[in-house]
């Protein structure tokens, strides 16, 4: 029944990227990282590694058939998750997986890729290259376009992608040098989070069809065009937003405890003066 709404496709494609990352995460763990540590650099450690794992897991199910499918052809609103994961989620998992050493053996700190990317990666330049290709990617007629052109869906997914490699730089990036202070962090994304509620917004409380590549007689499941639409909007504007509060909380309460640990750290040291009872 399911094949029948959604027939299955062999994206090698796919398969093929999903390879060839998996093949170099192998070489990096079991060529690299020995030479690495022989240089003084610290192992890859197990939570890296899985988050590896995790991050191409990921990219291969939002990748492949079925959610390929239905996303670009059946469900806008699945297509909205599955952009989620592009651009949020995964490349955040990522960049927690790379090694510092990894991340200069790519790009040497001494050549022009190291400078243009730490110059993309800087919070301001990173947020407007983001969200101008957010509101981008929701243009009626990109969305056209991309359903019609293979070659230009393929190089969107890789653009939002690479954005979000980019927005989270400052926040989780494998180099410390360009990270934020915590509280700026927080306020970096909560910005972050700002911008897709226009476009979510509007998709909830449009009165009609805004993008008619997704108006088709035969339904998946017997959701309503409209409806789909409006989850939509709902995804992009609250499942986004939460996503990104909840690290903002996450990094707001490690802060504040890392602060804590510091001032009862420094009342241990220099244990204040018992006060005089003036008799």
């Amino acid at each position: 029944m399911f094949e029948t709404l959604v027939p299955f496709e062999l994206h090698l494609e796919v398969w093929a990227l999903i390879v060839g990352v998996l093949a170099l995460g192998v070489y990096t763990a079991r060529v690299l990282q020995p030479l690495a540590i022989k240089a003084g650099y610290p192992a890859i450690t197990k939570r890296q590694k899985a988050w590896f794992v995790a991050a191409v897991g990921s990219m291969w199910i939002v990748s492949d058939w079925p959610v390929h499918e239905i996303a670009e052809f059946r469900l806008y609103s699945v297509h909205m998750l599955q952009h989620l994961a592009l651009s949020l989620a995964i490349p955040g998992m990522f960049l927690l997986s790379f090694p510092s050493w990894l991340f200069e053996l790519f790009l040497n700190p001494a050549k022009k890729g190291w400078q243009v990317f730490e110059w993309l990666s800087k919070p301001v330049v990173a947020a407007v290259i983001f969200n101008a290709l957010t509101l981008l990617l929701h243009w009626s007629l990109v969305v056209q376009l991309s359903a019609e052109s293979g070659i230009l869906h393929f190089s969107l997914h890789l653009l939002i992608f690479a954005a979000g490699l980019t927005m989270w730089m400052p926040v989780i990036g494998p180099v410390k040098q360009w990270h934020l202070a915590p509280m700026n962090k927080c306020i970096y994304l909560f910005t972050m989070s700002i911008v897709p509620t226009v476009p979510g917004g509007w998709l909830v409380f449009a009165e009609d069809v805004v993008y008619r590549h997704y108006d088709t007689a035969q339904r998946l499941w017997d959701i309503n065009v409209l409806t789909d639409q409006q989850a939509a909007g709902v995804v992009m504007k609250l499942i986004g937003g939460f996503f990104l509060w909840a690290v903002i909380a996450t990094i707001f309460f490690r802060w504040a405890n890392s602060e804590l640990a510091k001032d009862r750290e420094e009342l241990h040291q220099n244990p204040r003066e018992p006060l005089s009872s003036g008799v």
